[in-house]
């Protein structure tokens, strides 16, 4: 997991498994003392336009000014408000899953106040989105969607590199977050089983044993936790392997077959052909 933080490489490596679903987006403003107390039943997030945001959610406390950003997650109760100058921000409803698993981000330590310095190149695009939205331009939804993905992206981008930071004993650009969940600190051994393994064949008997579960409770573990059956994410980090050695034209398939675990060409081209429609000679 070279270059990867911990369970955040679950976003490279099942990329083409995340859905993103966009309930409403609209602007609001909030005059002097404004005061809201409640929860989201879904994703939310604030991009503070004007004045300024006080937050109490959990352990976070803080202020948001013009620039910041407040990524909610459901459920969680919260407490909101302003001071006399009062203020405005753009706020959009959404769901990000991967596979089965609808709300992903629940096990990542992403909500709270976002910097907007940490994320000024994306939350201009969202709001030139956002714009283009609010007028029902042609495409517009689709530009929305795009936008929200791209900033979403620079905030988990962002949790790894702080995380990576932590993990070494350097000091982040971000400040830390609570933790959302322990069920990913749970399979982190087994995620560094399967990148170090790969070359051999590997059984979920053996990712069971790393994660010190039974083999059955560990399959429906896995699967709630991430989206999809660890034997489907065994093939696909396998398949992602298998593409960028292919890209690189620096072994032959019968040497790719070897790298991943595969104990011969024939059965490799045919899981590649499976996955990808096409035979590994003709994917470039």
């Amino acid at each position: 997991m070279k270059g990867q933080a911990g369970s955040f490489h679950l976003f490279n490596e099942l990329s083409e498994h995340i859905t993103l679903r966009i309930g409403s987006c609209h602007s609001l403003y909030h005059d002097s003392r404004w005061r809201e107390v409640k929860e989201h039943s879904d994703y939310d997030l604030w991009i503070v336009e004007e004045g300024t945001v006080t937050l109490r959610m959990g352990d976070v406390n803080g202020t948001a000014k013009a620039g910041d950003l407040i990524l909610f997650y459901p459920n969680v109760p919260y407490t909101a408000s302003n001071g006399e100058e009062g203020c405005r921000f753009i706020y959009v409803h959404f769901d990000f899953g991967i596979g089965d698993r609808s709300r992903i981000l629940d096990n990542f330590p992403l909500s709270g106040i976002v910097a907007g310095s940490s994320v000024q190149e994306e939350a201009a695009l969202f709001r030139q989105a956002f714009e283009r939205y609010s007028n029902r331009s042609v495409l517009s939804s689709v530009r929305l969607k795009g936008c929200l993905t791209v900033l979403l992206a620079k905030i988990i981008e962002n949790a790894a590199e702080s995380e990576a930071a932590a993990a070494s004993g350097e000091p982040a650009d971000t400040p830390p977050k609570a933790r959302a969940s322990r069920q990913m600190d749970i399979l982190q051994p087994v995620f560094r089983f399967v990148h170090e393994q790969l070359h051999r064949p590997i059984a979920v008997r053996e990712l069971a044993e790393k994660a010190g579960m039974s083999e059955k409770y560990f399959i429906t573990f896995f699967k709630q936790t991430v989206g999809v059956t660890p034997g489907y994410y065994l093939y696909q980090v396998r398949m992602n392997r298998a593409r960028d050695y292919l890209y690189r034209r620096s072994y032959t398939i019968k040497q790719i077959a070897e790298l991943l675990g595969y104990p011969d060409p024939y059965t490799f081209s045919k899981a590649f052909k499976k996955y990808y429609n096409k035979p590994p000679s003709q994917f470039v």
